[in-house]
């Protein structure tokens, strides 16, 4: 499960709280919930939705405590990414507002369509493609307009 499952935690977590050592805190997190409460799974879906959600859960429990709204962290550590051009794309996607970064993860690196990330988050679909719209416009913006991306 942590091999199949990790990566896609981190990144997940990494696109939500912008920071490497509070994703890698979640993630573990994660893990400790499942191996505690051992879920029943009906299928692969289910597994990786449960995971999600998880993640999801865990990053906002972090994001509201009162230790994170009133420390931040004195520097943001490299990503760890080998490309300059995909660490630029992945930084620029980090400075979007949240709700905007995790419609883009989802659609972008994790290869969900619309209609599964509006079940996901308890969305309307329609609000999942205005909000990729929207942030697509911001990442146009942000990284100088680049008409081919």
């Amino acid at each position: 499960m942590v091999r199949k499952h990790s990566d896609m935690v981190l990144r997940l977590a990494l696109a939500y709280v912008r920071n490497m050592a509070d994703a890698q805190d979640i993630c573990q997190d994660v893990f400790i919930r499942l191996f505690q409460h051992h879920p029943e799974f009906a299928d692969q879906d289910h597994e990786r939705a449960w995971m999600i959600k998880v993640t999801i859960n865990r990053c906002k429990d972090m994001l509201r405590s009162p230790w994170k709204r009133y420390i931040s962290a004195m520097e943001r550590p490299e990503l760890p990414i080998p490309e300059k051009e995909d660490r630029e794309v992945v930084s620029a996607v980090l400075k979007l507002p949240v709700k905007y970064r995790i419609v883009i993860h989802f659609y972008y690196f994790e290869n969900y369509s619309t209609a599964e990330i509006a079940a996901m988050l308890q969305y309307k679909e329609g609000t999942v493609r205005t909000q990729l719209k929207r942030a697509r416009e911001r990442l146009k913006a942000v990284m100088g307009g680049m008409e081919d991306e």
